[in-house]
């Protein structure tokens, strides 16, 4: 594989003023992909009203986008290697925008997962190959600013989105969640268009692991469903235990198929021979699943619950980004002096005690004294794992699968809030007490995991301190 710097030699040079538009393009496309994976959170009441949705099904309004998403973000950037940077970007915004049409047309619940699928699909191939389209267009330290900046804008993004999605929901109703991506997909089409330059593909003699992308996305989609049976009425039936062994089978399969391509899989199984690799994936699927939880759960319960409207309940949400921007950056510099083991494991207690005074949520409890603190704690906590999290991985993997050992960490946090929302099927729908004591289930559960993922990274985590 050609390295970064013989990629770089290849490109035409471009003026400062281009490279700056191309940095505005892949910000514009990612953040199409970073605001539908948390703004549909908040229009779940509406859709579910407006479709006259059983509440059963409902959370495969957000799991038909975050399955593909995760399953397939390595296939994407792979494909881009493959078969150009620039094309598969531009494949991956027209795709999303006309997902994006067809979920604003949906006129039953089944249009509308189908759509969000095709959704997911794009967005693996729209992120990875953003980011690499960076990397070859700058160099030096204005690659570093360029990436800071991409990373930065999403992190915004995510923060305005679920305000915005709420304001949209209320004032026009949750079509326009997704009416309003249409025109933000048609500029970004024409600016990548008109300013991100192709280059030759880097690895186009490689075989992409359709196979094994295949058998991950219907293992893990049948895993999903049958977590997401599980947590409702039937429990664990008959039809969730065969769904369950399906799913082993077809992940066992993928296993399989990725030992034999060994270094040219989807998800190099190399990468686990390393035990602080392992325990920083177990460790990023449970503080992500339930930090999942927490963005599926909060706006339903404002507004089911305390009577906010959609507005309110993506307001409510903004402590949790803004905080967690704010911190990280402190968090990434002090694991570089004290390594990444102490914060993941306080991090991750943190967050964890975020989730316990959820355990104090009372039917007309106010959104200052409960939820307000849980947010900020749970922010705090993420914050000092966050960044030191990617460093790490990227330091278990090592220089040669550094890429790919990221993709699939990127991957595994989107997993596992699929996973959480899947088994938090048997919450939605439910009103009243109930649904204040099936929240307080939930939030015990969400901590008990964070405590795992400390006790996880205390047990596998290469405890030391990074080389002077």
């Amino acid at each position: 594989m050609p390295r970064m710097d013989e990629a770089r030699s290849r490109q035409p040079d471009q003026p400062q003023a281009a490279t700056r538009w191309v940095l505005w393009t892949t910000i514009l496309a990612s953040s199409l992909a970073f605001v539908d994976g948390s703004v549909v959170n908040v229009g779940l009441p509406a859709i579910q009203g407006g479709l006259r949705a059983d509440p059963a099904a409902l959370q495969w309004v957000i799991n038909a986008y975050l399955l593909p998403l995760g399953a397939l973000l390595l296939l994407g950037g792979a494909s881009g290697d493959r078969l150009g940077r620039k094309a598969v970007f531009i494949a991956g915004i027209a795709v999303f925008g006309l997902a994006s049409a067809v979920c604003a047309l949906a006129w039953n619940l089944g249009i509308l997962i189908g759509a969000r699928s095709v959704q997911g699909v794009a967005a693996a191939f729209v992120l990875p190959n953003s980011l690499a389209i960076l990397g070859t267009s700058f160099t030096g330290s204005a690659r570093g600013r360029a990436i800071g900046i991409w990373a930065a804008a999403g992190a915004a993004v995510g923060a305005a989105g679920p305000l915005l999605g709420g304001w949209l929901i209320d004032l026009f109703g949750w079509r326009m969640v997704f009416i309003i991506n249409l025109p933000l997909a048609a500029l970004a089409l024409l600016m990548a268009v008109s300013f991100v330059q192709e280059l030759p593909p880097a690895n186009r003699h490689m075989r992409l692991d359709l196979g094994g992308s295949t058998l991950a996305t219907l293992g893990l989609g049948v895993l999903t469903w049958a977590l997401t049976i599980a947590s409702g009425p039937e429990g664990w039936s008959s039809r969730a235990r065969v769904a369950a062994l399906a799913s082993a089978a077809l992940l066992g399969g993928f296993l399989r198929v990725e030992r034999v391509r060994g270094a040219h899989a989807a998800m190099p199984l190399a990468l686990f021979s390393s035990r602080s690799f392992v325990g920083l994936t177990v460790l990023t699927l449970l503080v992500y699943g339930a930090l999942g939880a927490l963005l599926l759960l909060i706006p339903y319960v404002l507004i089911e619950g305390g009577q906010f409207s959609a507005t309110a309940a993506g307001a409510a949400l903004l402590p949790a980004p803004l905080v967690i921007a704010a911190l990280s950056p402190a968090a990434g510099g002090l694991a570089g002096r004290i390594g990444a083991r102490p914060l993941l494991s306080i991090g991750s207690l943190i967050v964890g005690a975020g989730f316990l005074v959820l355990l104090f949520e009372r039917a007309g409890s106010s959104y200052w004294s409960v939820i307000f603190p849980s947010l900020v704690l749970v922010a705090v906590g993420m914050s000092a794992v966050a960044a030191p999290l990617t460093t790490a991985v990227l330091s278990a993997a090592g220089a040669d699968t550094a890429g790919a050992a990221s993709g699939l960490n990127s991957a595994v946090s989107r997993i596992g809030g699929t996973f959480a929302v899947a088994l938090l099927g048997g919450i939605i729908g439910t009103r009243g007490a109930q649904l204040v004591h099936a929240f307080h289930g939930a939030a015990l559960v969400a901590a008990l995991a964070c405590l795992a993922a400390a006790v996880t990274a205390l047990l596998l985590v290469d405890g030391r301190r990074p080389a002077a």
